[in-house]
């Protein structure tokens, strides 16, 4: 059985792959060739898309809605030099953690890097 890390890693592999590819015959090369704001318009559009689907509480939609999110996700961080395997290490990294922790932590960062700097 196929673990989500590796259809992730699979996936980003793909993309990245495609980046070279013909934009007339690829839609994932075409993205690339717009640039970095078409693929983040992209994710605005199907992040919508997706809380749209969820508003009307199709179970089918919202999958189908969150996979196309989840790939252009992986473009964008293909467009950026990133890896599906660094969210799934951030994601780690907060398991355990409950979320206003995770946000204090945050704040926290932020004073600290503030405060390093001068500010």
């Amino acid at each position: 059985m196929t673990s989500s890390n590796d259809t992730l890693a699979r996936l980003a592999r793909v993309i990245e792959s495609r980046r070279q590819a013909d934009p007339e015959t690829s839609y994932v090369a075409r993205l690339f060739a717009r640039g970095p704001d078409a693929v983040l318009k992209k994710i605005g559009e199907e992040a919508t898309e997706t809380v749209m689907a969820a508003k009307d509480g199709d179970a089918g939609k919202i999958v189908h809605e969150t996979a196309d999110l989840w790939f252009h996700c992986l473009v964008m961080l293909a467009q950026y030099g990133l890896s599906p395997a660094e969210v799934l290490a951030e994601l780690e990294r907060r398991e355990g953690l409950s979320g206003l922790e995770e946000k204090a932590l945050r704040k926290a960062a932020g004073r600290d890097a503030d405060e390093t700097r001068g500010g």
